[in-house]
């Protein structure tokens, strides 16, 4: 497909996902196919992560089945482009496909939940909404840690959900994206510190770390320029905040665009959290409040949603100089 293809491919399917997002009738009906995806992680789990094995053979068919699930998919996306590439609107057929694998409708709707949640002062409705981005427990969190959660989960996202795919849509196509989406969704999956997957799930931790490398300093870049947009963000301190503190997140690339919105906010989040009733001392990112509330929320939100409208802009600017 030329280049020139490629850039529109992109630019349809940013419009594709902010408008209709992921269609409840469509997957009421049909697996999403992260969700296939998942159940292929799902069965190599089960079949190569036993507990009697030895470190060093759990580590070993880690790596294995993350090879399996990785080139498997990048096989199922050359296929999807090439059998595109047969038709006369391929274009159109491969944009729709790749906006399956963006989260920016998705991601908002959530996110604004909780907002919405919060203006209304529903405590219980709050935590119900925030359980469905979050891994900690939400009953353990009041209504300020609920929208700091709300607001990590937000920019965290929107590197792994949304700058992501598309960047390595730029750098391989659709084998390469949807490649990318095998091995992150391995790792949100199995890559944990815990007793069954510190091992087995080490690839999949490891790659996803290399994988997002690029895209997290891109979307904590991109979050900076829409903070200078945003007259009541502030860019210069999402910038400075994004350098000073990313390194303090236990993730290598998580904090990047969670210290930038920080930032631009004027707030602080991270800090310590409960995750299945074991408190975790995280460090604070940024320098203001903690006591979150909605109106940082809608905020952040709308950051977020020029923050996807610079995706196209930068895409524009790098194929125009390249290509």
């Amino acid at each position: 497909m030329e280049f020139s293809n490629n850039l529109l491919v992109l630019i349809l399917a940013i419009i594709a996902d902010a408008v209709a997002g992921d269609p409840g009738w469509l997957y009421s009906r049909i697996p999403h196919p992260i969700v296939v995806i998942g159940h292929q992680i799902e069965l190599l789990d089960r079949f190569f992560n036993r507990t009697h094995y030895s470190p060093v053979t759990r580590k070993l068919l880690g790596v294995i089945s993350i090879l399996i699930i990785v080139s498997s998919a990048w096989l199922i996306g050359w296929l999807i482009a090439w059998s595109c590439n047969q038709v006369s609107f391929g274009v159109v057929l491969q944009a729709l496909i790749v906006s399956i694998f963006l989260a920016q409708n998705s991601l908002y709707q959530h996110v604004a939940s909780v907002a919405k949640a919060c203006k209304a002062d529903d405590l219980i409705d709050a935590r119900s909404q925030i359980s469905h981005i979050v891994g900690r427990d939400p009953n353990s969190l009041d209504q300020r840690a609920i929208g700091r959660a709300a607001i990590e989960s937000l920019s965290e996202n929107f590197s792994d959900g949304v700058v992501a795919p598309i960047f390595w849509y730029v750098v391989g196509g659709l084998p390469a994206l949807i490649a990318y989406k095998a091995l992150n969704t391995s790792d949100s999956m199995i890559g944990y510190l815990t007793d069954k997957y510190a091992d087995f799930g080490w690839c999949a931790a490891r790659f996803d770390d290399a994988a997002n490398f690029i895209p997290a300093r891109l979307s904590a870049f991109i979050i900076t320029i829409a903070a200078f947009i945003i007259p009541s963000a502030t860019g210069n301190r999402a910038f400075t905040t994004a350098i000073r503190d990313a390194k303090k997140h236990r993730s290598k690339n998580a904090g990047w665009p969670e210290a930038a919105m920080a930032g631009a906010l004027g707030i602080k989040i991270a800090g310590p959290r409960n995750y299945d009733g074991i408190l975790v001392e995280d460090a604070w990112m940024g320098d203001g409040i903690a006591n979150v509330d909605a109106s940082h929320i809608f905020m952040a939100l709308r950051i977020y949603c020029v923050a996807c409208i610079l995706n196209v802009f930068w895409l524009i600017l790098f194929y125009s100089h390249n290509f």
